[in-house]
């Protein structure tokens, strides 16, 4: 397959992230390395999207801290960012939601949002104080400096450093460069993208729950977006999948990540952090890198039990 060929692919992570832990960055690290070897897949970017303090989880923390651990935590990341628009919402939003509005935001920006890799996307969003006028999309008015397909296509790598390109996802669509003057409409060649949910084998088997997950919004999360599982605690997604009837009929829409590398994983658990932190446990540098563990000491995160 040819790089246009292949189906271009934005990984969002949805979760409490109280804190964001090695784990959760490896899980990313991990899907688009299995995504790349099966030859099918081109991983352009990587979304961490932080829950509304209004899930109601004991012990999370503000979305303030959890949103600046995140950043934290991806700073050196060149593909993962963080979006601020579930935490900017007036309350709680289901993942569903969460992927159907990066799907409609990207349909209303043309297929590119410019922002920093670890600065929150500067869009527009319900519920964001307004305090501030927003910023443009694009920063500048050089034309030529703005992102085009052609960009995106040719320099991927390079782009990713300052941009995002997301479409909606499993359906061809051509680019068209929203920049050039209106009688002259530009167009790019065709490629697929999809935004593709990651998660743990966990939220996986919670799909498995009667009355847990909406019934309707699992037809949408996996029939119209899919998923990219990594498995974790040993756990076996083919043998979660065949306990839902809604998992059994989008299995191909399930890729399962198979790591043969025999590296393993960090611990994904918040719970084991927090307790870690609590506890004055070493091992927290096992669990957490270390800019997020200064920021968590500053600002006095997790010391209690109550979080």
């Amino acid at each position: 397959m040819t790089e246009t060929t292949k189906t271009h692919v934005i990984l969002l992570a949805c979760g409490s992230f109280n804190p964001i832990t090695k784990g959760h960055i490896q899980m990313f690290e991990r899907a688009r390395d299995y995504l790349h070897k099966t030859g099918r897949f081109i991983v352009i970017g990587g979304i961490v999207s932080p829950v509304h303090d209004s899930y109601g989880k004991m012990g999370l923390v503000s979305s303030r801290h959890r949103l600046t651990m995140c950043q934290l935590a991806v700073q050196s990341s060149d593909w993962i960012r963080v979006d601020p628009w579930e935490c900017y919402q007036d309350t709680w939003q289901t993942t569903c939601s969460v992927l159907e509005h990066h799907r409609d935001l990207m349909k209303r920006v043309t297929g590119c949002i410019l922002s920093n890799v670890n600065t929150p996307s500067m869009t527009p969003v319900i519920g964001q104080p307004q305090n501030e006028s927003p910023q443009p999309i694009y920063q500048n008015n050089n034309v030529s400096n703005k992102p085009t397909a052609a960009k995106i296509l040719g320099k991927v790598g390079e782009s990713l450093s300052r941009i995002c390109c997301v479409r909606p996802p499993m359906e061809r669509f051509t680019f068209v460069d929203e920049n050039a003057n209106l009688g002259t409409v530009m167009r790019y060649e065709e490629i697929e993208l999809r935004i593709l949910l990651l998660c743990g084998s966990d939220l996986l088997e919670s799909f498995c729950i009667p009355g847990l997950w909406n019934e309707s919004d699992m037809e949408v999360i996996v029939g119209e977006f899919g998923i990219v599982v990594v498995p974790r605690d040993g756990a076996d997604p083919d043998r979660i999948m065949n306990h839902s009837s809604i998992l059994r009929k989008y299995k191909s829409n399930i890729l399962v990540v198979k790591d043969d590398s025999n590296h393993p994983m960090s611990v994904i658990s918040s719970t084991k952090s927090r307790l870690a932190l609590q506890h004055g446990d070493g091992h927290v540098v096992d669990y957490l890198c270390q800019p997020v563990i200064d920021y968590i000491l500053k600002s006095q995160l997790y010391i209690n039990a109550s979080g």
